[in-house]
């Protein structure tokens, strides 16, 4: 069974309409429940919800509490490479885009490595564009037997592979896989993906349960938000997310959410996305989804993510940077997009601690 029949199963209904439809009675009836449904979630999610936020959010607090504790889980992402085949509207390594291309060296590779360790983290998660006859499978390979001499968690945002192509890279040392869909709309992602391998939406959509069902330790999915309408998107990452699971139990399953932002070519969303659309969405599915992990990067300001720690957020990026070997090379080469918090891991780090909140560098070890 595929996440497809679950999906199709919602193809002939106007989601938002029914989300829409929502009222207060039905908010506070979800809301003294324990554990809720996709019904509830839609709930949560709704205009109707709006004046219960803040009785939403202290029960999405004390739930992360209970489930994570006081942490947040600190990671930094290391751009390999930004050769890229697709030709995605929103994407600053977009295939026609005029920027210069690069791929870094395995010496390269082990020099940004060792700037990233430095500053304590042990969880990295490696990028390329999609461009596997230039970051070949063997390439990724390579890499991460240099890196799991550095980092005990590493975390792959690449191209869609078969469950071979992810199993190879489980045995060279790989244990979380991050894959966003992007969009849900079938008939938006085809118009956002004119061209390339990308441009298979079925291929992508199941590319999460094909890394369950090779072995990933963790596995992250989301929406690039701003895309298409915030409510449809979330609903229906929500019911992926909980259907992988219960699909994978032994799976840690988590849901990013990444708000566009402005890059070189600079894609303008058709959906804006507000601070307090963000909140709704953390805090109802921190209510859908007691165990699920929440990430939230440095696309989203300080002053934003400083307001949400104790919302239901469990994962953050720090001392990130979105161009190829950008912790250690020089800035000649473009950002896939801008960074809106640009703290240091240690600055990051001590935030957290003066608010209470004990930033996790490692949470597992391979053996």
């Amino acid at each position: 069974m595929s996440f497809v029949s679950v999906l199709e199963k919602y193809q002939s209904i106007d989601i938002e309409s029914v989300i829409d439809a929502s009222d207060a009675h039905s908010v506070l009836r979800h809301l003294n429940k324990n554990s809720l449904n996709i019904d509830d979630f839609a709930t949560l999610i709704s205009p109707a919800a709006l004046p219960y936020l803040e009785q939403i959010a202290q029960k999405s607090h004390d739930i992360t509490r209970r489930y994570f504790g006081n942490t947040i889980h600190l990671f930094t992402p290391m751009y390999l490479s930004n050769y890229c085949n697709n030709r995605c509207l929103y994407c600053g390594f977009n295939h026609d885009t005029n920027i210069k291309r690069y791929q870094m060296s395995l010496d390269e590779v082990e020099n940004e490595a060792k700037m990233i360790a430095s500053t304590g983290l042990k969880h990295i998660l490696i990028l390329t564009g999609d461009a596997p006859n230039k970051a070949s499978r063997s390439y990724l390979q390579s890499c991460c037997d240099v890196l799991k001499k550095y980092f005990s968690h590493i975390s792959i945002e690449i191209y869609a592979l078969d469950t071979q192509g992810y199993e190879d890279l489980i045995q060279s040392g790989v244990d979380g896989l991050t894959i966003y869909q992007e969009t849900y709309n079938i008939t938006l992602y085809q118009k956002l993906h004119p061209s390339g391998p990308k441009q298979n939406y079925l291929f992508r959509l199941d590319a999460p349960q094909r890394g369950a069902q090779a072995g990933m330790r963790s596995v992250t999915i989301g929406t690039l938000l701003g895309l298409d309408s915030w409510r449809k998107d979330i609903f229906f990452t929500a019911l992926h997310a909980s259907w992988l699971e219960n699909e994978y139990p032994e799976t840690e399953i988590s849901i990013a959410l990444p708000r566009i932002r402005p890059y070189y070519g600079c894609y303008q969303p058709e959906h804006p996305v507000s601070d307090q659309d963000m909140v709704q969405m953390i805090i109802a599915i921190r209510n859908f989804l007691p165990r699920c992990s929440i990430t939230i990067s440095t696309r989203e300001r300080e002053s934003f993510r400083n307001n949400i720690l104790k919302l239901g957020v469990t994962k953050m990026s720090a001392g990130s940077t979105t161009a190829v070997g950008g912790h250690s090379l020089d800035n000649s080469l473009h950002n896939q997009f801008e960074i809106s918090d640009k703290r240091s891991v240690d600055q990051m780090a001590t935030y957290l601690e003066q608010n209470n909140i004990q930033p996790l560098y490692k949470d597992w070890e391979r053996f």
